[in-house]
């Protein structure tokens, strides 16, 4: 098995020698990688090999995508592939493929040549690392064909750098078992969904309840000294240290958004679930005690208010939201006690936390955008967490006959939000870290051939500081006055959220920055656009969070959401470092 020494202590000639078969027929990606070293970590030559290829032009990109064989193509029949992407495809079946399959990818591999001008690359081992079926292989072929092609270039060179990694793996001897097991507690717990294609998993559920109890028989498992449900429903479990003076509390939601992903949030708990077996298993406590929580609420799709479970930590349940219905008229109320929760602001108080007692808040989460993606990175440090205003609005004009009224003489309010939609793009694109969207847009009973008299929309607007969010809010209403009067529209603005900005500790974010150089890795700073449990517990706690990089264009609230087993283990260390130097 080849070890770092061995690299780092090379010729240069030797040392693209030793990687050879890593990139396809690509020397040129060691040779210009030589100079990076000493490498620290495995993950540190990862991350500089990937490196070379995003700095390289676009012709020898394309040149390395050029280099690699069809699936299931010409050169696999003929038996030219190199033994690398031999050993690939057979694990993945697909020199077992029946004729209709073959036919099917064969088709494919035209469809896709035509359009982009180079061969589909797909890391046929997948995050987990044992491969995908055929009929997955098939499944992403026909989605990626329909990609933009600079999206599909940048897609290919992604899927090139897991390839790479997984041979890094086998030419070491590697294997990420912290992340396998992470990876394999999601899939597991994605089994309870209530929809029978998709993930769902939303508050106080059959569903969600079967979560918990799974996730507290795992926590049993892994040696927690203390494992119980609250009365929110968060899962709690407690390893204690040393001392019983103060605690360090981290974890994230259990609970989904419908047709979710199998990261978001729960990769939170599972991380330092494993941190607490592998302290377990070594007999050994920390100074303090560790305390994860698994956040039963945390999406907002079943009841108005969210962040139910981390509210409830902070002391800012709301009594009256017990009263709240959902869209089949179940009270809160009802509906905890369905669950087997009290259902009662009395028992909820208790949920409290003492500040006094705990050293601060750590989350880690997937970051469900596309950053660490497009710069090869496995890790990212959060400098804040975006402060936003939510709205819900109509523009309201005149419902008329769109082929007689002229084009000077019409008050569309469709057009109307369609200038807003725009003037918030632009308006935000000019701001570092501010974003402005419009998720939904409704013309009440349209039709083809009536201008919209209404046209109901929402506002998302963000920032990472609470001032230049409430800047661009008072720039989009201002704009959505004059927008209004000058087109002879009426308006209605309703808010629906206001949530501050929580920038993140300054001596926590530097834990987790000297974590992640520990492991040999970059620091890359970024904010967080999505909100998180971690935003309330800012209120009560110092706190500060680490992204995981999801695959797929970093896609989140979608069943694509991914993250390999290497960058889970990461994290995992990660989180090892970070205790460690408490």
């Amino acid at each position: 098995m080849m070890k770092l020494d061995d690299l780092n202590n090379a010729s240069a000639a030797d040392f693209v020698a030793l990687l050879d078969g890593t990139y396809e027929h690509s020397p040129w990606i060691a040779e210009r990688a030589a100079a990076a070293r000493p490498f620290k970590t495995l993950a540190a030559l990862k991350v500089a090999l990937a490196r070379v290829v995003r700095e390289a032009t676009v012709d020898e990109q394309l040149g390395l995508i050029r280099a690699h064989p069809e699936l299931a193509g010409k050169a696999a029949v003929a038996g030219e592939l190199t033994a690398e992407s031999t050993n690939e495809q057979q694990k993945a079946g697909l020199t077992a493929c029946t004729p209709e399959e073959f036919a099917k990818l064969q088709k494919l591999n035209a469809d896709y040549n035509a359009r982009f001008g180079f061969p589909f690359i797909l890391a046929v081992r997948g995050p987990r690392g044992t491969g995908f079926t055929r009929t997955e292989i098939i499944a992403t072929f026909e989605r990626r064909l329909r990609s933009h092609p600079d999206v599909e270039r940048a897609e290919c060179l992604r899927q090139i750098h897991r390839i790479a990694e997984i041979r890094l793996n086998d030419k070491f001897g590697v294997r990420p078992e912290l992340g396998e097991q992470l990876w394999d507690w999601a899939a597991q717990l994605a089994v309870h969904s209530e929809a029978e294609d998709f993930l769902t998993c939303t508050y106080a559920t059959p569903t969600h309840t079967a979560v918990a109890e799974q996730l507290m028989t795992w926590m049993r498992d892994c040696g927690f000294d203390e494992v119980s449900r609250d009365a929110v429903g968060n899962v709690v479990g407690v390893y204690n240290g040393t001392s019983a003076d103060k605690r360090l509390l981290t974890g994230s939601h259990y609970d989904t958004v419908r047709r979710a992903g199998r990261f978001d949030g729960r990769l939170g708990i599972f991380v330092p679930m494993l941190v607490v077996r592998e302290l377990h298993r070594a007999g050994k406590r920390l100074p303090f005690g560790l305390e994860v929580v698994g956040f039963s609420e945390e999406e907002g799709q079943r009841y108005p208010a969210d962040f139910l479970g981390s509210s409830a930590l902070i002391g800012a349940f709301q009594p009256a939201w017990l009263d709240q219905t959902d869209a089949a008229g179940i009270t809160l109320r009802d509906a905890m006690q369905a669950a087997g929760l009290p259902g009662t602001a009395q028992a909820i108080q208790t949920v409290k936390r003492d500040p006094s007692r705990y050293l601060g808040f750590v989350e880690v989460h997937i970051e469900q955008g596309p950053v660490l993606d497009s710069l090869d990175l496995p890790l990212g440090i959060v400098t804040s967490i975006n402060g936003s205003r939510r709205y819900t609005g109509e523009i309201i004009g005149l419902a008329s006959h769109a082929g007689t009224t002229p084009m000077g003489q019409r008050r569309d309010a469709a057009a109307g939000v369609a200038e807003l939609i725009l003037f918030t793009e632009q308006r935000a694109a000019a701001v570092p870290d501010v974003v402005g969207t419009v998720g939904m847009l409704e013309v009440p009973s349209g039709s083809i051939n009536v201008i919209p008299g209404r046209c109901r929309f929402s506002l998302d607007l963000r920032a990472t500081t609470d001032t230049a969010r409430d800047a661009l809010d008072a720039d989009v209403r201002a704009k959505l006055d004059e927008i209004c009067l000058r087109r002879g529209l009426n308006f209605t603005l309703q808010p629906t959220l206001a949530a501050n900005a929580a920038p993140s500790d300054a001596a926590w974010q530097m834990r987790w920055e000297a974590a992640v150089t520990g492991l040999g890795l970059p620091i890359h700073r970024l904010p967080s656009g999505a909100g998180h449990d971690a935003m309330k517990l800012h209120e009560l706690l110092p706190q500060a969070m680490l992204f995981v990089r999801g695959g797929n264009g970093g896609i989140s609230h979608n069943p694509l959401e991914s993250v390999t087993v290497d960058d889970a283990d990461l994290s995992i260390r990660a989180f090892e470092r970070l205790i460690d130097t408490l």
